[in-house]
């Protein structure tokens, strides 16, 4: 019988460890552990983040790229997840990065989750809005995306765009099957002391985290982490990138590789779909879904927080 123990022992040690490798193969095309890779666990067919007193995790893309879209199959941390934050988000280097968040904020048992998103420029950020789901985040998995091209920057809940942020440049071509002309050519004539930032492209890594975050996160501070429902998980179904995969010698100003990833329309990836002439817009069904998200479920605005931005900043002055 201690035999037969013993061999029932090593069999299941051997199949969980088999099950780690099955989803570590699936992932490490992608992404690996940036940080604490003891909270980063691979099980079956996902990947896990865990978060406790001692530490959150996180993982990164293995390469950088240069527009395209970056797409994350997520499961939220479940039950009171209150003061826990998990981020999917996209970022560059240096003091003058570019970031596109993804926030997710958790909350007491019962009450619903709220997503932060928030674009970095040039290394400026204090661009948040949140919304609220119209789903239970943590019941079932549903895919969170950011696609990234010179014309504008869409964040995605389930194809579902629920923020844009456009190239308003004044040397931009005027795009748009749908747009007014009046607001064309205010566009066109804008000067440059009115035109809203663009993100410069700058080859941008693909990272997830999650962290205590109890100082802000949560009805802003007032309701602070229970360690007692700790680990809090955040499960990864899958990560996906697609894009102008930067070159792993170039250096991140690499004129070259800006001029390959801006100008070309296929690559050794293949075609490059998400910088063609029907990627520059959102299509007129895609504008009703984005209207349908903000008229519902957006309940925080930078561009109408007064106290915070007594003069509106530029990108939001044509809302």
């Amino acid at each position: 019988m201690a035999s037969l123990a013993v061999v029932v022992v090593v069999v299941m040690v051997v199949c969980a460890a088999t099950a780690g490798v099955a989803a570590a193969g699936k992932f490490d095309d992608v992404v690996e552990p940036s940080w604490a890779n003891d909270h980063v666990v691979y099980e079956g067919d996902l990947l896990k983040l865990r978060l406790d007193s001692s530490s959150g995790g996180g993982f990164a893309s293995k390469s950088k790229f240069l527009y395209g879209k970056a797409t994350a199959d997520l499961k939220l941390v479940a039950g009171d997840s209150a003061g826990v934050v998990t981020a999917f988000y996209l970022s560059s280097g240096g003091d003058k990065h570019n970031e596109f968040d993804f926030e997710f904020l958790g909350n007491v048992t019962g009450e619903p989750y709220l997503v932060q998103t928030n674009l970095y420029i040039d290394g400026v950020g204090n661009r948040e809005q949140r919304i609220d789901l119209w789903f239970d985040p943590t019941a079932d998995f549903h895919t969170y995306a950011v696609l990234w091209n010179p014309s504008q920057v869409v964040f995605l809940v389930d194809d579902t765009p629920i923020r844009v942020y456009e190239n308003k440049n004044a040397t931009a071509v005027v795009k748009g099957h749908h747009r007014h002309a009046a607001a064309a050519n205010a566009t066109s004539n804008a000067t440059s002391a009115s035109v809203p930032p663009f993100p410069s492209p700058q080859p941008m890594s693909v990272y997830s985290s999650i962290w205590n975050a109890d100082d802000w996160a949560t009805q802003g501070g007032r309701v602070k982490t229970d360690w007692s429902h700790a680990p809090f998980v955040a499960t990864f179904r899958d990560v996906r990138v697609e894009g102008c995969a930067w070159a792993a010698n170039a250096t991140d100003s690499d004129a070259g590789e800006v001029a390959r990833c801006t100008g070309s329309s296929w690559g050794k990836e293949g075609r490059y779909w998400w910088k063609e002439k029907d990627m520059e817009e959102l299509t007129v069904h895609q504008s009703h879904q984005l209207v349908w998200a903000r008229a519902h479920h957006l309940v925080y605005d930078y561009c109408v927080d007064t106290d915070r931005f007594p003069v509106q900043p530029p990108e939001c002055a044509s809302r």
